[in-house]
């Protein structure tokens, strides 16, 4: 992020140890350094929040895109029950009123009559 070489570090330390002191600079390098970890964790905290919020976005987006396929899913089935079913209402009506004859039996092999045979 920041290009920052050991000769401008030192720059930054001379600086400050005229400004603040040699008393008081190792209690303020402490604190900085306090400041600084606060800074990055709550930095990072809030790129989990950014990513859980990303994350929970798509994971709405793919429910509602499921939700939406079953709906579909539902009504065709639905949609085909309801022509089925009207289907077999209508063939049933027909078999009522106009009942059809039913075939004759068919001849049967085996019969109860005795078969006469002449001997000569």
């Amino acid at each position: 992020m920041f290009d920052i070489g050991f000769s401008e570090l030192m720059v930054i330390g001379l600086v400050a140890l005229v400004v603040i002191g040699p008393e008081k600079l190792p209690r303020m390098a402490r604190t900085v350094g306090h400041l600084v970890g606060r800074l990055q964790r709550y930095v990072s905290d809030v790129k989990a929040d950014i990513n859980r919020e990303i994350e929970l976005e798509d994971l709405r987006k793919m429910r509602d895109s499921m939700q939406q396929a079953a709906s579909s899913f539902q009504s065709s089935v639905q949609s085909e029950l309801h022509k089925t079913e009207t289907d077999l209402n209508k063939t049933v009506e027909d078999v009522v009123k106009d009942p059809a004859p039913s075939p004759p039996a068919p001849p049967s092999s085996s019969s109860s009559a005795p078969v006469e045979t002449k001997t000569g």
